[in-house]
């Protein structure tokens, strides 16, 4: 059962795109199909659907009575055990939902919650979904079930009523959000150490991004060869995942896939998406991953480009403020669409492909080649003959575009080398 919300719009004909253009909410049919998606993604059997409009959100069920009335009906006819809300819930009502449905009732929030607890594999992602997990609890323990109203005895002679179960669920809940935040410090600094090691011996990082199910995964394995989990689901893979990755100039680059991100992100899982947004902030270039062939590609583009935006607020910001500088757009799924001279739209300088054909990837590896290049700095070097090490460095690390062997049997190199890389190289090449 997957009740749905959705708000009346004024001039809401049009499709997704021209409301996504005027940064209006997206189309209901397409929130009802992602939610559809996301429930279907765990398992969950989809027996009904509908869109219920409102015309007010009432404080004590959201919906309407009779909307209330006609939901009970299908629940009862057809044996349903959870009902999905796509929206956020208050525990009240969600409480009252479940007392007049008689069945389980989750929300918006809490469906995507149980997606990252089933699909987290790192010790990381473990945590953050279980921190988010109990902060989301934490604030359901007014639900009132029998047991959390009893009262344990106080101590001494004073001891009064005592603890009711409820203030000892909120006490040990807070005791454990505590003790994982402790814990998630401890792997932050252990992931620091290893970004550390990463750049004594540095390679470009090219880190994807998107709106869930866009293909990222699909077009991770098809430029790595990898064999990441990639399903055409939501949320296939929740972890980020680095390679090497081959470029046409015979540099080596390292290529990082992260987790979709999704309109109406939980508050509970910004922290998460902040974590695994920290490869990104050292990407020298972006590739936000875009589903060229979703009716709803304007309105995903706009909250993948929120999400980055609220990460790069603050004083604790994850991304610096010229992120979007490094950022290139590719747009997927073109065999979707006839083929990639059949897909429009995108940013200057979008690149069309299908990770699942392969069409267009050759031009992606240029067009990323020269998104590289173009902070590199071109130098002139000497090289002993004999002095081999210094020569296989200048491969791996930088472009050579020209080499001479002198009268001497020295070699002329031209390169195009970082910044960095230059001042590592005339510095010590060895010393990563």
């Amino acid at each position: 059962m997957l009740p749905y919300e959705r708000v009346r719009r004024p001039g809401a004909a049009g499709g997704g795109q021209a409301a996504a253009a005027e940064g209006l909410p997206r189309a209901a049919e397409a929130r009802l199909a992602e939610a559809t998606g996301l429930a279907g993604s765990i398992g969950v059997t989809i027996v009904h659907s509908a869109i219920l409009p409102l015309r007010e959100r009432r404080p004590s069920t959201l919906l309407g009575e009779g909307q209330v009335e006609a939901v009970k009906k299908d629940v009862a006819g057809k044996s349903v055990t959870v009902a999905v809300v796509d929206a956020s819930l208050t525990p009240v009502q969600q409480r009252n939902l479940e007392r007049a449905w008689g069945c389980k009732v989750i929300d918006r929030t809490g469906l995507i919650l149980e997606i990252f607890g089933e699909r987290a594999r790192t010790r990381e992602g473990s945590l953050q979904v279980e921190l988010a997990h109990l902060e989301y609890q934490r604030t359901r323990l007014v639900r009132s079930w029998t047991h959390l109203e009893r009262q344990r005895g106080g101590f001494g002679f004073l001891g009064g009523p005592g603890e009711s179960q409820i203030e000892i669920d909120r006490r040990l809940i807070g005791e454990r959000i505590v003790k994982i935040k402790r814990e998630l410090e401890q792997v932050r600094r252990t992931r620091g150490l290893h970004r550390r090691a990463r750049e004594r011996v540095p390679y470009p990082v090219i880190a994807l991004v998107g709106y869930t199910n866009a293909g990222k995964s699909t077009l991770f394995n098809a430029l790595t060869g990898a064999g990441v989990h990639a399903e055409d689901q939501l949320f296939a893979t929740l972890d980020p995942t680095m390679r090497a990755i081959g470029l046409p100039s015979g540099r080596t680059a390292i290529l990082s896939d992260t987790v979709g991100f999704i309109s109406d992100l939980p508050t509970q899982l910004v922290e998460a998406f902040r974590a695994t947004l920290e490869e990104v902030a050292a990407a020298d270039v972006i590739l936000h991953v875009r589903d060229a062939a979703h009716p709803d590609t304007a309105a995903q583009r706009r909250d993948v480009l929120k999400v980055l935006g609220e990460m790069a607020e603050g004083p604790n910001a994850a991304l610096d403020g010229g992120w979007q500088a490094r950022m290139m757009e590719v747009l997927n799924k073109a065999d979707l669409l006839g083929g990639t001279g059949e897909v429009i739209g995108g940013d200057p300088g979008a690149v069309a492909v299908s990770a699942l054909t392969g069409e267009g990837l050759p031009e992606l590896r240029t067009a990323i080649d020269a998104r590289l290049s173009a902070g590199m700095e071109l130098v002139d070097y000497d090289i002993p003959a004999a002095d081999g090490a210094r020569l296989a460095w200048l491969y791996r690390h930088g472009e050579v575009v020209n080499r001479e062997e002198r009268e001497s049997g020295d070699l002329a190199v031209t390169v195009r080398l970082s910044p960095a890389d230059r001042a590592r190289f005339e510095r010590d090449p060895f010393s990563g």
